[in-house]
């Protein structure tokens, strides 16, 4: 198992470049299914989900390979065994997304209740009652998911909304059913995060017929089948959210590239407010900060409101402002095993349901702490730059998820990590 010894504090200056998104890449892989044949998916990142979602998709039938260039060649000409396996799925909660390309394409599904990280409890029955109102037949049995419609899916109108807004990841899994479905189908509530747009697009691509893309109102026309895509995955908005905390957590300037502003502009509006500068770029944006950070009161909420995903990162840099934020989780309210962590490095934290009160520390200290979840270890490691003495970082396979050899690209601009295995 991979340790990060982090020593700190230092200031980041220069320049990185965000990779391609994790959270476009997973459920496009998943669309492959839908169109026998080659396709592509370009910028793809070489991260540990993406070949769990691969192994998935060998387990399935498909045939999978990496070129140059981060190009990922996916042949689904052969899909023999649609079942979504336990010994996969459990490690990866994005595996759900073959759901919907499998009930569409091959009329019967299996798949296992999925796993992922510890952020919280997070049913799937809205993605459920979605595909049975297209018209499969969805039962439970012995932690699978199994589902049939033997005489094909048809269109009609889902309303997709939870108690915590709207499903991402219920949103493509409807989404790419409906495209093979008989007739129209209206989707209300639809999630209309970035990833949900590019899926769509992609889709779109391959001879989907999908109108109000972005909106809560999806209208997909079914069309009889789709072709094989070739698709540049969007940046990765929460890798660019994380690098931006990065520069401002340690009084640095780093110039993201690659970076889409408008996917973001909720992070941004609230990095200005505590007194960082952010200016747009060449195809990215400069962030820095040079004097002291002011207090701030941060709710997470469904695109384009701030993401959850840097709740975690954003309570690291707010544990060093002058007085009392207050971090207030709306999507997962029980995402918060970042703070017991975040407190062994002396961040004054305290806890009040689905509130955190953050009162501000003039330092934080290196200490040896446990990553629990992909966000709260990159969390970690911001803290750990900013942090007097050597942190270490255990459990880093969590960071490995969504961020490609983060200590290779954060040491060239200043920061001091070390991998080591243990």
């Amino acid at each position: 198992m991979d340790v990060f010894r982090i020593e700190g504090p230092v200031r980041l200056s220069g320049s990185v470049t965000v990779n391609g998104s994790k959270n476009a890449s997973l459920p496009i892989m998943a669309a492959a299914i839908l169109a026998p044949g080659k396709s592509v998916l370009k910028a793809a990142p070489h991260l540990s989900d993406i070949s769990v979602c691969g192994q998935l998709l060998r387990r399935l039938g498909c045939k999978l390979n990496r070129g140059q260039n981060r190009d990922l060649t996916i042949d689904s000409t052969v899909i023999d065994n649609p079942v979504g396996e336990y010994d996969i799925v459990r490690r990866m909660r994005a595996s759900i997304c073959i759901l919907g390309p499998l009930l569409a394409r091959c009329r019967r599904a299996k798949v296992s209740m999925p796993g992922g990280c510890a952020i919280g409890y997070r049913p799937v029955d809205i993605h459920l009652r979605g595909l049975r109102e297209l018209g499969a037949k969805v039962n439970l049995k012995n932690g699978y998911i199994v589902a049939d419609a033997p005489r094909g899916l048809k269109g009609k109108e889902v309303f997709l909304g939870g108690p915590f807004g709207s499903t991402v990841l219920g949103t493509a899994n409807v989404l790419m059913a409906a495209t093979l479905a008989k007739g129209q189908t209206t989707i209300e509530s639809a999630a209309c995060e970035p990833e949900i747009v590019d899926l769509a697009n992609c889709l779109n691509t391959m001879g989907a017929k999908i109108n109000g893309i972005g909106s809560p109102r999806l209208t997909v026309e079914g069309v009889k089948y789709l072709e094989p895509f070739q698709h540049t995955v969007i940046p990765d908005r929460i890798e660019a959210g994380t690098f931006m905390a990065a520069a401002a957590i340690t009084k640095g300037r780093l110039q993201i590239n690659n970076c889409r502003l408008a996917d973001v502009m909720a992070v941004v509006d609230k990095l200005r407010s505590i007194g960082v500068t952010v200016e747009s770029a060449d195809s990215g944006c400069v962030v820095a900060r040079t004097g002291p950070l002011k207090t701030a009161e941060i709710t997470t909420q469904p695109f384009p409101g701030f993401p959850t995903d840097l709740q975690a990162q954003f309570m690291a840099l707010l544990a060093l402002t002058k007085g009392n934020s207050i971090i207030i989780e709306k999507i997962f309210p029980d995402r918060f095993m970042h703070v017991a962590e975040l407190s062994r490095m002396a961040a004054n934290l305290r806890k009040e349901g689905s509130t955190v009160i953050v009162a501000g520390v003039k330092k934080l200290i290196a200490a040896p702490v446990m990553a629990s979840d992909l966000r709260a270890s990159a969390a970690l490691v911001l803290a750990a730059l900013a942090a007097e003495g050597t942190t270490t970082v255990n459990r880093v396979y969590h960071i490995d998820r969504g961020y490609e050899k983060i200590e290779q690209r954060l040491n060239p601009v200043g920061a001091k990590i070390t991998r080591e295995s243990i």
